[in-house]
């Protein structure tokens, strides 16, 4: 097979949680402009719309669907409607997520309970729905993103978000894990660990100067991370050039782990 053909997605159909903005958005982009029909979920429906516009202007199919992952229900409406609508469903990317800062030590069980609904419980229903579709029809790529937080620790002035970071670390052990379980059906798992991506989550980073320099100080390309950095992982990811990859988790990080 030549190699434009190993990433190419045309006749597939994809799902991207969280696709409405940020890095979600771009994956879904990205699939889209490999050939892919996306179906694109969250909280914030418009946001969806916008990026399902952007795929039908591909010439793609773009369907917008509002799902709360928090919600057992939402998960199982969503998957209901997509395998209603699509013929299969090659790919799934589960991105969407939820974050919350406040100090270590007072750090409210509100908070961890708001970020493992929709980071891990939601992210692990919507992929079990998924998969026992996937293992119907004996194919299929799942795709967590997860990240670099969950490989290590963080100071408390940098990153007070003590459940965000251990929700990541428990996605990628997930991967793994579910990696290994659905390879006999021929499904493959793995991951994504951005690093520091110009999204609305680093708002924080940008209305503070001197914030801003020191984490950009901590990555040797010295830039952020943009759409076309996670578009192509992603897309790897998916597609038939990564056919002998699972329980991977790949991290794109602009090097900062790398220290």
């Amino acid at each position: 097979m030549r190699v434009q053909e190993l990433f190419d997605l045309s006749g597939r159909t994809a799902l991207v949680t969280g696709g409405g903005r940020g890095i979600g958005r771009h994956i879904a982009l990205g699939l889209a402009e490999a050939g892919a029909d996306v179906f694109v979920a969250s909280r914030k429906l418009d946001a969806c719309q916008e990026t399902a516009a952007a795929i039908e202007s591909l010439g793609r199919r773009g369907v917008a669907v509002r799902a709360d992952l928090a919600r057992p229900e939402d998960v199982e409406a969503l998957a209901e409607r997509v395998l209603r609508e699509a013929p299969r469903l090659d790919v799934l990317v589960n991105n969407a997520a939820a974050t919350w800062g406040a100090p270590t030590l007072e750090f409210p069980l509100e908070g961890w309970d708001k970020v493992f609904d929709v980071n891990v419980r939601g992210l692990w229903l919507l992929s079990q729905r998924v998969a026992r579709h996937m293992v119907e029809i004996g194919a299929g790529s799942i795709i967590h993103v997860s990240s670099i937080s969950g490989f290590r620790g963080a100071a408390e002035e940098a990153m007070p978000a003590i459940a965000y970071n251990a929700s990541k670390g428990a996605v990628i052990t997930l991967t793994k894990d579910m990696a290994v379980k659905l390879a006999r059906h021929g499904i493959r798992v793995n991951g994504i660990a951005p690093g520091p991506f110009d999204t609305d989550m680093m708002t924080y980073i940008h209305s503070d100067a001197r914030k801003e320099q020191n984490l950009l100080r901590q990555v040797p390309l010295s830039r952020w991370g943009g759409e076309d950095d996670v578009k192509g992982a992603a897309v790897f990811l998916a597609s038939d050039a990564a056919a002998f990859v699972t329980g991977h988790t790949l991290v794109v990080d602009g090097g900062m782990s790398s220290w």
